[in-house]
C-alpha cells in the first residue's frame, strides 16, 4: 500500500520539538486538540484493525494539518461491551493495538514532531473481567475485597438516576460468586470502584503515574462525575470527588508538570466549573473540562438562523480560573449528545438532524459533521470557524477534516467510528486485509464514499476542505487571541448574524458569522475601536478604517469574516 505524504512539514516546521517540562504550563490554551481511534486510523498489520504502529506511520499528517495534541480513547485490555471503557487492565496495551514499546515509541515520535498525547482514564468503573473485580468477588475479605461497592440487597442510594434505562433496569446487580450486589452506574458488567476505600485511591495513582512516566502529556477523565457515593443525594459531583482530584492534580503538579487533566462532566456550565476546583490558585482540579452546552446550540443556531442560542449560553457561561480553559467540539466518538437542552429543543433537533430513527442513540444523534450539514461546504466551513473561534481550545474529530459521512446500519455509535478514509484504493487505504475482515466497514455511498472522499484526493487539491481545515489552524496559531484572550459578544443590528471581539493584550481578533443560508447584511457598533482597520486575517485584505458611525459588512449565505483590529499609522489617522 503506498504512503499518503503530505507537503513537506519537516521542512515547513524545522526546530518543531516541545518545550522541556515545567516550562510551558498553559501550552493547552493555545493547542489545537485531534481525537483519533487508534481502531480505525490506519491498520500497519494488514489484520483489519488500526494500531499504534499505524498510527505513528501518519504522525506527518497530522502535524502539516497543525494538530498540538492528540487524544486517544482507551486502547486497553477490554472485552469491548462498552467500545474500550470497559477496562480490563489499566497498565497495558490491548494486543491488536501493539505493545507498551509500541506506545512508547509512538509518544516519543510524536514530541518529536511537536505534539503531544492525551489518554483516556476511565477511573468511575472497571470491566466485570479485571483482576481487581474478580479478585473482590472471590475473596470479600482479601486486599481487593472492599475494591468495588457491595450491598447485600439492591435498596441503596434510590435517589440516584439509572443512565442507560433503555437496557438497565437498576444500578445494582447481583453477583452469584459473591452472593451480594455490586454498584454500577453504567452497565452490569462495569462494576463502579469503591473510592471510599484509600487502597483505591493509591491504585488509581499508580495508575496515572504509570502512564506519565511513559511520556503521556495528560488524560481525558472519563465519567468523573460519579466517583462517590452517598444516600440521599443523586450521586453526581459530590465534594468528596473534588477532594480526590485536588490530589490527582498534586500528584501531576509535584511529579510531572506541564501534564493536564480534561473534564468530562455533561453539566451546565455553572457546574462544570467547580471541576476547576480553587479559582484563588488559579484552579487546583482539572486544567481542562468540555464545554457541552455550546456545541448543540451551534447546530440549533445555524438551523434557526439566529444568533441568540449561542448568545445566550455564553452569557450563561461564568468566569473560570486562570490556569484553566474549556474544551470546545462539534463531534466525537459518542453520539451529538443532547443532555444539556430542554425536552423542546431536543425534539427540534432530532426532528432536523435525526429525521430517521436510526440516526438517534440514547438522547442524542450518532451521526457525523458532513452529514449532518447535508455536506454543505459553506455550512462545514462556518461550523469550523465557529469552533476554532469561540473560547476554548477546539477539539476535531478525525475524519471530519476531510468531511467523512457515517454508517447508520452499524450498532449504537459504530456509525461515526468507521476506518479512516486515506486513499480511494482498496479498503480506503486503511488496511491490505480482506474488506471481510475490518473491523468496521469502510464507509460506501456516492457522496461520503472512500472512493470520492479521502485524504490522497484532497492534499491534491488545494481548494479542498482538509487544504482550507490547514489553513484555518495555522491562521488561528497565529493569533493568540483566539486560545488565550477574552470574549465580547457584540450583539449587532441583524440577529442572524453573530458577531464577538476576542482579546489578548494588543492582538484584536473581531469575528462575524452569518447563520443564515442567505446573504446578510449587518452593522456594528465598533466606536471603541475608533481608528482601527479591521485585516481579513485569511487574505490580508484591509477593510475601511472604523469610524464612529456603524460599521456596515454584507456576509454571503453562511459566510464569516476574520479579522485582525490593526491600528492605523498616525499619519493615516483622519
Amino acid at each position: 500500500m503506498s504512503e499518503i505524504r503530505p507537503p513537506d512539514v519537516q521542512a515547513e516546521r524545522q526546530g518543531w520539538v516541545l518545550p522541556a517540562r515545567g516550562t510551558d504550563p498553559e501550552w493547552f490554551k493555545r493547542a489545537v486538540f485531534y481525537e483519533v481511534l487508534v481502531r480505525s486510523f490506519y491498520d500497519s498489520q494488514g489484520d483489519g484493525i488500526g494500531d499504534l504502529e499505524g498510527l505513528t506511520r501518519k504522525l506527518d499528517y497530522l502535524q502539516w494539518l497543525g494538530v498540538d495534541c492528540l487524544w486517544l480513547p482507551p486502547f486497553f485490555p477490554s472485552p469491548l461491551r462498552d467500545g474500550g471503557y470497559d477496562v480490563a487492565a489499566y497498565m497495558d496495551v490491548a494486543p491488536e493495538f501493539g505493545t507498551l514499546e509500541n506506545f512508547s515509541q509512538f509518544v516519543a515520535a510524536a514530541h518529536s514532531r511537536g505534539m503531544r498525547v492525551m489518554t483516556d482514564l476511565v477511573m468511575n468503573h472497571t470491566s466485570d473481567q479485571h483482576p481487581w473485580f474478580q479478585a473482590s468477588r472471590e475473596d470479600p475479605d482479601g486486599p481487593y475485597g472492599d475494591f468495588y461497592v457491595w450491598a447485600d440487597d439492591d435498596t441503596g442510594y434510590p435517589d440516584v438516576r439509572i443512565i442507560f434505562g433503555d437496557t438497565e433496569a437498576s444500578n445494582w446487580t447481583y453477583d452469584p460468586v459473591r452472593r451480594q450486589y455490586f454498584w454500577h452506574r453504567f452497565f452490569g458488567h462495569q462494576p463502579d470502584l469503591n473510592f471510599d476505600n484509600p487502597a483505591v485511591h493509591e491504585a488509581m495513582l499508580d495508575v496515572v503515574r504509570f502512564w506519565l512516566r511513559l511520556g503521556v502529556d495528560g488524560f481525558r477523565l472519563d465519567a468523573v462525575t460519579y466517583l462517590y457515593e452517598k444516600e440521599g443525594t443523586n450521586g453526581e459531583s459530590l465534594p468528596e470527588t473534588h477532594a480526590f482530584l485536588k490530589k490527582v492534580r498534586k500528584v501531576m503538579d509535584d511529579e510531572f508538570p506541564d501534564t493536564v487533566l480534561l473534564c468530562e462532566a455533561n453539566q451546565w456550565p455553572s457546574e462544570v466549573v467547580e471541576y476547576f476546583g480553587d479559582p484563588g490558585v488559579g484552579g487546583d482540579e482539572c486544567h481542562m473540562a468540555f464545554n457541552f452546552p455550546v456545541m448543540p446550540r451551534i447546530f440549533m443556531a445555524v438551523r434557526r438562523e439566529s444568533r441568540y442560542p449561542i448568545s445566550e449560553i455564553m452569557a450563561q457561561t461564568p468566569q473560570i480560573p486562570s490556569g484553566c480553559q474549556w474544551g470546545v467540539f462539534l463531534r466525537n466518538h459518542d453520539e451529538l449528545t443532547l443532555e444539556m437542552v430542554t425536552d423542546e429543543e431536543r425534539d427540534y433537533m432530532w426532528s432536523e438532524y435525526a429525521k430517521d430513527p436510526r440516526m438517534k442513540a440514547n438522547l442524542g444523534i450518532r451521526r457525523r459533521l458532513a452529514p449532518l450539514l447535508e455536506n454543505d461546504v459553506n455550512q462545514i466551513k462556518l461550523f469550523n470557524a465557529l469552533l476554532l473561534s469561540l473560547p476554548g481550545s477546539p477539539v476535531l474529530y478525525y475524519g471530519d477534516e476531510i468531511g467523512m459521512g457515517d454508517n447508520i446500519w452499524l450498532g449504537d455509535r459504530d456509525s461515526v467510528r468507521t476506518p479512516m478514509q486515506w486513499t480511494p484504493d482498496r479498503n480506503a487505504g486503511f488496511s491490505t486485509a480482506d474488506p471481510g475482515r475490518l473491523d468496521l466497514p469502510v464507509v460506501m455511498d456516492a457522496v461520503y464514499g472512500y472512493q470520492v472522499t479521502n485524504v490522497e484526493a484532497q492534499l491534491a487539491n488545494k481548494s479542498s476542505l482538509l487544504h482550507w481545515t490547514q489553513r484555518m489552524i495555522e491562521v488561528r496559531k497565529q493569533n493568540p487571541a483566539f486560545g488565550l484572550g477574552d470574549f465580547v459578544d457584540l450583539g449587532g443590528s441583524n440577529p442572524t448574524v453573530l458577531t464577538y471581539v476576542r482579546t489578548f493584550g494588543d492582538d484584536i481578533v473581531l469575528c462575524v458569522n452569518n447563520l443564515s443560508r442567505f446573504p446578510q447584511p449587518v452593522e456594528l457598533d465598533l466606536r471603541r475601536y475608533e481608528g482601527m482597520q479591521p485585516v481579513e486575517l485569511l487574505g490580508s485584505v484591509r477593510f475601511p478604517a472604523i469610524g464612529e458611525l456603524p460599521y456596515l459588512l454584507t456576509l454571503g449565505s453562511h459566510g464569516f469574516y476574520w479579522f485582525r483590529l490593526a491600528r492605523l499609522p498616525e499619519e493615516s489617522m483622519p
